[in-house]
């Protein structure tokens, strides 16, 4: 059962840097996101090292310049996704962050003309779904009522249309990003992709560090910034772990991780004292049967 524990890995580090994000995105510090960067670059970059130096993965500038379109669509996704965090609950901004295979599916369908399973099909029309009623049900809930609900919460957030469309402008991204990812890993070895990926954050890490701290000379304190390391470290992990689950058990591994945002949802309740309507719930339950049906097709189609 190897792959299970590494499933369950990824799992609860991806779901914890979802949370961790969150902590260190606080709604007055305009350049967490610029530190989510920093934070994140600098520990991918060690990895990739280790990677290169103790598990001989080939890597060169050319190797990471072709698969820069991937690199830098994933990167910008994910800054725009730390952006996000200031602004909604993690219990919002997960599940549709998370719906990005969805329209990577539907990328592949209308721009390349692949076919989509019967299973495929319905998972990602659920996903939308799911996707379209939470954000209705954001967007529209009544002020009084969503000050009561959030009456316990440790940050208040005010109705906004950009709330809603940020994660959404993630997942759109990300999907971009995956897109990118179903061609140009046909040429490239995807140890060597996935390093170059995280050299490029580094890079992108530094430029965050020279803007941060140089630039606008903000000093970084443990108490708003350490969680965002901490962040960066689950994200990392939760990386590693994804890989090796999927060439265990792909079948397995897939559904188990694609839930990762259920936890999210889990701690942020927990421990950000987040609490939604029930039909906020409603949307993210069937948000998530998409994500896993989603999972299970992708676990298949990986063992085929």
């Amino acid at each position: 059962m190897k792959w299970f524990l590494l499933a369950l890995i990824a799992l609860l580090f991806w779901s914890g840097s979802d949370f961790f994000s969150k902590v260190g995105s606080k709604p007055d510090d305009k350049l967490s996101h610029w530190k989510m960067v920093m934070a994140v670059g600098f520990v991918m970059g060690l990895h990739a090292a280790y990677e290169v130096v103790f598990a001989g993965v080939p890597i060169s500038l050319d190797i990471i310049i072709a698969y820069l379109p991937a690199s830098f669509l994933y990167i910008l996704s994910m800054a725009i996704g730390y952006i996000g965090l200031r602004y909604i609950e993690l219990s919002v901004s997960s599940p549709i962050c998370n719906s990005s295979g969805a329209m990577s599916a539907l990328m592949c369908f209308f721009i390349l003309h692949e076919r989509m399973e019967p299973i495929q099909t319905v998972a990602v029309a659920v996903i939308c779904f799911g996707v379209l009623l939470l954000g209705i049900v954001s967007y529209t809930e009544d002020d009084e009522k969503r000050a009561l609900r959030q009456a316990k919460s440790e940050v208040k957030y005010t109705k906004s249309l950009i709330a809603v469309l940020i994660p959404v402008i993630y997942c759109l991204i990300d999907a971009a990003g995956t897109f990118a990812d179903s061609i140009l890993l046909k040429t490239l070895n995807e140890e060597s992709a996935n390093v170059a990926y995280e050299f490029t954050f580094l890079a992108m890490g530094i430029v965050s560090a020279i803007y941060v701290l140089i630039i606008k000379r903000e000093p970084l304190t443990r108490e708003r910034d350490l969680p965002k390391l901490i962040g960066g470290i689950c994200e990392t992990i939760g990386q590693f772990a994804y890989v090796f689950a999927l060439a265990a058990y792909a079948i397995g591994a897939a559904p188990v991780i694609s839930a990762y945002c259920v936890a999210s949802v889990v701690w942020s309740r927990i421990f950000l004292k987040e609490k939604l309507s029930w039909k906020h719930y409603l949307a993210i339950a069937i948000t998530v049967v998409g994500i896993v049906l989603l999972g299970i097709y992708e676990g298949i189609s990986g063992e085929a």
